[in-house]
């Protein structure tokens, strides 16, 4: 039976990530176990037809400029556009900047003073004088803090589209930093002097696509220690031994990035299934002969008419004579997708749209995304801290989007991944 100190399941940013920062630890005895033939996760790249396209919109947005710094060095001669962004929301036949909540003085005049009212009014804006109620859930979040006028012009049908469930069953704070939120005060101010700066005013992205940058963090791996092709099946935790399709394993301690319901079922861990939910999502790559609009990076659609609820142009990065985007259309986990009748309609969306006008379609490619976004309640988050503390206590660790069942950017997966590093010794 083989033997190795450090056992690392998954060769997405976040295994590759603890792979290299144990290196730069001068630490190599580890190995990653990918069940897939390609490193990357959901961070895969296609190139096609002189188009290139990500499994779906990873735009990078760097809060550490140690770490751009880190992969830049590991991109010799890769031309990586910071690029500063700007982003709409389609409603009514219409433009309106996001965030929808700042920028309702774009709306029409009636709608504007619909949103204003219930917004001044709501339980929890600054003019109510008594403590507001606690907000159970996402949902009632919403409502509270931005009245029904925008929550169902906006808030609530994006947010139904992208998750593919009732907001109600998600926790309050299911977005946590990533949700956009203002008070009456910046709203106001807003309609004066417009600032819907963000978390991701700017991002960066690499002309070879998203999977250039996991490349550099695979570029610190130590070689020959990526088992591609390999699934990991079963964990002894009590014997620290991994079963995969090839081998036995001994570890001494284990960092997983498997989805934490699969992961936890592959411990043999005992826990309610029920408590994990999840969506999956539908991304179309599409390239067409000539161009389309040049100054926006991505458009959210809350019409839920519209199939999609987001569209990106990689085109105006780079700025290419040939229109290029992605478009995510969000699913429940069971849901059947029938993707000749789904990409038919999207197509049709598209023109309605006025996307696209009259360019002809001359690329494309499509994946499902399953997991995608997970859904963050109370009991996934009870579930979560009595599980990883379970596996901490036995060397293991679950991290990463799905490892934790969170809401993070990719710069957070290698910031996590560098700090239980950095813990081990």
């Amino acid at each position: 039976m083989e033997s190795i100190r450090t056992l690392i399941v998954g060769a997405g940013v976040t295994g590759l990530a603890a792979a290299a920062a144990l290196s730069d630890g001068g630490d190599d005895q580890y190995l990653i176990v990918e069940a897939d033939r390609e490193i990357g996760g959901w961070c895969k790249t296609v190139k096609k037809e002189g188009f290139v396209w990500d499994y779906s919109g990873h735009f990078f947005h760097f809060k550490h400029p140690a770490i751009e710094r880190w992969l830049r060095e590991r991109m010799p001669g890769q031309d990586v556009r910071v690029v500063r962004k700007k982003t709409f929301i389609s409603y009514a036949g219409r433009r309106i900047d996001f965030p929808f909540q700042k920028n309702i003085h774009q709306l029409p005049q009636d709608e504007f003073v619909d949103c204003l009212y219930d917004l001044y009014f709501a339980r929890s804006s600054d003019v109510v004088r008594e403590a507001p109620a606690p907000e159970a859930n996402f949902k009632e979040m919403l409502y509270a803090r931005f009245g029904a006028g925008i929550c169902e012009r906006f808030l609530v049908p994006y947010n139904e589209k992208l998750y593919a469930c009732d907001l109600a069953a998600l926790d309050q704070d299911a977005m946590g930093r990533f949700f956009p939120y203002a008070d009456l005060t910046d709203i106001v101010r807003n309609m004066r002097r417009p600032d819907n700066s963000s978390y991701n005013d700017t991002f960066t992205y690499p002309q070879g696509g998203a999977i250039e940058y996991v490349r550099a963090i695979a570029s610190a791996v130590r070689p020959g220690a990526i088992a591609l092709e390999e699934k990991l099946e079963a964990v002894d935790l009590g014997r620290k031994i991994a079963r995969t399709t090839r081998r036995e394993i001994r570890f001494d301690r284990l960092v997983s990035s498997a989805p934490l319901n699969r992961f936890a079922a592959i411990c043999g861990i005992d826990h309610d299934p029920s408590v994990w939910a999840w969506n999956k999502v539908l991304v179309f790559n599409f390239g067409f002969d000539d161009k389309g609009d040049r100054d926006v990076h991505w458009t959210y659609y809350p019409d839920r008419r519209t199939a999609f609820y987001r569209v990106g142009w990689y085109d105006n990065i780079f700025d290419a004579d040939r229109m290029s985007l992605y478009v995510e259309i969000g699913f429940s986990r069971d849901a059947p997708i029938d993707m000749p009748a789904v990409r038919e309609r999207v197509l049709a969306d598209l023109k309605r749209e006025g996307v696209v006008r009259g360019q002809r379609l001359v690329a494309e490619h499509s994946v499902v995304m399953d997991p995608a976004y997970v859904h963050i309640t109370r009991a996934s988050l009870a579930e979560q801290k009595r599980i990883a503390t379970l596996l901490a206590a036995r060397g293991v660790w679950s991290l990463g989007r799905y490892g934790r069942w969170t809401y993070c950017a990719i710069e957070d997966n290698i910031v996590e991944a560098r700090a239980l590093v950095a813990t081990l010794g």
